[in-house]
Parts: structure tokens; sequence; C-alpha cells
């Protein structure tokens, strides 16, 4: 199986467990750590289905966030082999607060950590195998072909 999380901005937390407790049969997902040290542990959270499949997972530079917390574990657990460019880096957590004339506050509250304690903000997720997009021809895809010669 290849899950394609190229381009995915991210989502909510709740999401991001909900995914990778389809490829993991347990453990830490999302560590979420505030200011203070106090950590959070978010395991998966209920029986998935595809726990056994081979899978390759593909990320870029457009991967943040929950999409980064998916695949961090998956990677953490070696459950999957990360293919691509490495990740967006997104390793904190906002609170946004809307203000008068439309302008807004987002302050940061907390910090997430793969299960294996690693901080990927600003630096991102480094992928197992590095591969560029052929930027000549669109048409040719080498971060899926290298998925398909990994599942072989």
């Amino acid at each position: 199986m290849v899950l394609d999380l190229r381009n995915n901005p991210g989502g909510y937390l709740t999401g991001s467990v909900y995914i990778a407790s389809e490829f993991l049969a347990s453990g830490v997902v999302v560590i979420q750590e505030d200011g203070n040290g106090q950590r959070q542990n978010y395991s998966v959270d209920r029986q998935g289905r595809l726990v056994n499949k081979p899978l390759v997972v593909l990320v870029n530079q457009g991967s943040a966030s929950a999409s980064e917390i998916v695949a961090g574990a998956l990677q953490d657990y070696k459950r999957a082999r990360l293919v691509g460019m490495n990740t967006f880096g997104k390793g904190t957590i906002q609170d946004a607060q809307d203000l008068e004339e439309g302008a807004g506050l987002h302050v940061t509250v907390a910090k997430w950590l793969t299960p294996n304690g690693r901080w990927i903000n600003s630096t991102g997720l480094t992928v197992d195998d590095k591969i560029e997009m052929d930027q000549k021809d669109p048409t040719k895809d080498p971060q899926v072909d290298k998925a398909i010669e990994i599942l072989k």
C-alpha cells in the first residue's frame, strides 16, 4: 500500500491519531508537550484494518502538521518507509484568537513530538529514500515508482 501525504498541510490531531491507528496495532502516535514540560500521549485508539499490509508513505515539503504526525509515527515504529522529500516541520500547536476588524493572533501553546521523542519543528521529517520529482516531465512520478519498487 502507498499512502500519499504529499502536499497535505495537515488537519486535526484527532484525525491524525485515527489515520495512524489504521496502520499501527498499538502504541503512542504522538506526544503533546506544553510550556511547562507536561506531556500527554495520544495512542492508537482502535483496531486498524491495515496493520499487516506492507506500507510506503510519500511525503514532501508540503506535508505538514497532522500528516507529519502520521508519517512520524509510522517511521518511528518502522512500520513504513518515508519516500520523497523532507517534510515541512510543523511541530507546534497554536491557539487561534480572533481579534477586532478581522485581525487574528496565533499563540503557540504546545509542541508535538514523535513517539521516539523527536521534535521536528523547522527541520521536518527526514525521508528514508530521498527522491526528487522530475521537473522536466510532470507526467513521471519517480517517488511513486520508488514506492512500488520497495513494495515488490
